[in-house]
């Protein structure tokens, strides 16, 4: 009976067109089919003029040198909330617009502490960094800031404080060897096709370390993250062992992915292997595309899904408070529910605010004509809604039209966008307009708080939220990076949760808050303590 229900319960709707959002993805295709037009497509979801409202970033691809855009100049675009499920084009005066690359994603974050989100865009053969001025404008820093990442291919890209200096450094996750110069073809019946990424050889990733004025160093080679290339494409950072140091889960295509604990002092260790997350069982690397974590099964521990190639299945990784993992895959049923499916974003969310995070996962092929060779595969295909019983155990839920209709999903980001306390979420579809997913949820409680802090980010991108009531606990956590190409509203909501209830909160600098007198159905602002 919960079961039928659910099929005619519409829980996301697109509101993109009503919305007012006309900007439309490119990736440039051309017959040489550079591998690079396959993986575009990021998006943010940020308050870019602290108005209390969640505006969106949409980042595209670009053109190549076969593959130029019949309908003008290719763009990103800014898009600013006015509420009411309303969005209006600020692009050209924000100066967002345009970069001299081809883009992949964005990563949002406030890395000098001015109380304004700044905007890092990822692609090739370089990104981009800009600070927000704070009156509705951008200025490209990139140069003084020496955060261009010189002639790499530039994924998935996290902010985070490694050092917990109190200020965001950056993570930019990077793919492969790769030029407009060196065309490999590749061919399926005689036709163009996308060669397999494992033509085009691994490159380390990058780190940036915050120097406070302005400037970052680049530390990827004595923090050892230099020493470990691979084709990675998504990363979110978190403290997955509760040692006060934020950690960091790589997600890599076809090599295989890091857990790189932070040992402090500045160094990293990969641990994969030790936790069982590098291969799949058979000592494999699986094709990782994106990643998230979040506590699945409510132990308080951080547990970690990855996306990947069909018939690989997208990955769940158990946190069982030691080394190594337990991969939850075909337990959790998600293997039963993504076999068929190319996965990108991927965001663990209360969707209900019944207190239990689930999945919200975009998929999408790179062959087109991949169902001539495969008929369990399509190119194009539908996200998935998984509903989480509380103990990591998924249940495919039927959310709408959306769900039930085919994409070329890639970058993936949620937020509140109407501040109704129920998540709503943005994804990118190559070559189409983006899809914008109104939570049509109502009637469960919930309380939010947003986080500032002052010894620690501004962000407070690390804290760790606890918040209990009755016999009951969440554990919740600001994360850097997470999904794929893409960035999200950091404020944290507790679904289920009333007006009784104490939240403790470690803040990334170590300090511990406990906070009563939350106000359910609303959210509230909590400042980390000076002393």
């Amino acid at each position: 009976m919960i079961a039928l229900s659910l099929a005619f319960l519409m829980i996301f709707r697109d509101i993109a067109t009503e919305a007012g959002i006309r900007w439309r993805h490119f990736n440039g295709m051309s017959p040489d089919r550079y591998l690079v037009e396959s993986t575009t497509g990021g998006v943010a979801i940020l308050d870019f003029d602290g108005d209390g409202r969640m505006d969106l970033l949409f980042v595209t691809g670009g053109e190549t040198p076969r593959g130029k855009s019949a309908a003008g100049p290719v763009r990103h675009a800014l898009y600013r909330n006015l509420g009411a499920n309303k969005f209006s084009d600020v692009t050209a005066r924000a100066g967002l617009g345009a970069t001299k690359f081809y883009g992949m994603g964005a990563a949002a974050a406030d890395y000098d502490n001015d109380g304004f989100p700044d905007v890092y865009v990822s692609g090739y053969p370089s990104g981009a960094l800009f600070h927000n001025n704070g009156d509705g404008t951008f200025t490209d820093v990139t140069a003084k800031a020496g955060v261009a990442n010189a002639g790499e291919w530039g994924a998935s890209a996290a902010w985070f404080d490694f050092d917990r200096d109190g200020r965001l450094d950056l993570f930019v996750a990077n793919y492969a060897q790769f030029s407009f110069e060196d065309k490999k073809r590749c061919e399926f019946e005689g036709k163009p096709v996308y060669c397999a990424q494992t033509a085009y050889p691994g490159r380390p990733s990058r780190l940036y370390r915050n120097n406070g004025d302005g400037t970052f160093a680049d530390v990827s080679a004595p923090s050892g993250v230099a020493a470990l290339p691979g084709r990675a494409l998504g990363v979110v950072a978190i403290d997955y062992d509760d040692d006060g140091w934020q950690d960091l889960f790589v997600a890599r295509d076809a090599s295989p992915n890091l857990l790189l604990k932070n040992k402090g002092g500045g160094t990293f260790t990969d641990v994969a292997l030790e936790a069982e997350i590098a291969f799949n069982p058979d000592g494999i690397a699986r094709a990782g595309m994106g990643v998230d974590a979040g506590d699945l099964d409510g132990d308080a521990r951080p547990d970690f899904v990855v996306t990947n190639f069909d018939t690989e299945y997208h990955a769940l990784y158990l946190n069982t408070g030691r080394l190594p993992f337990r991969e939850a895959t075909v337990a959790s049923r998600l293997a039963q529910f993504t076999r068929p499916y190319v996965g990108w974003g991927v965001r663990l969310l209360d969707y209900d605010n019944d207190g239990d995070l689930d999945l919200l996962i975009v998929n999408g092929h790179l062959h087109e004509m991949i169902a001539q060779s495969n008929r369990a595969v399509s190119y194009r295909e539908p996200p998935l809604l998984l509903a989480n019983d509380g103990k990591a155990r998924f249940t495919r839920v039927d959310a709408g039209p959306v769900f039930t209709d085919a994409y070329l999903g890639r970058g993936m980001a949620t937020g509140d966008l109407d501040n109704d306390g129920f998540p709503d979420a943005v994804f990118i579809s190559v070559n189409d307009p983006p899809v914008v997913l109104h939570n049509e949820s109502r009637g469960a409680n919930w309380l939010g708080v947003q986080l500032r802090g002052t010894a620690s980010n501004r962000d407070a991108i690390g804290a760790r939220l606890t918040l209990r009531e009755g016999g009951r606990t969440w554990t919740r956590w600001i994360t850097g990076g997470g999904s794929f190409l893409a960035s999200h509203d950091r404020r944290v909501v507790f679904g289920g949760a009333g007006e009784a209830s104490t939240l403790e909160i470690r803040w990334p600098s170590g300090r511990v808050q406990n906070v009563t007198g939350l106000r359910a159905g609303r959210y509230q602002e909590i400042v980390e303590p000076k002393e």
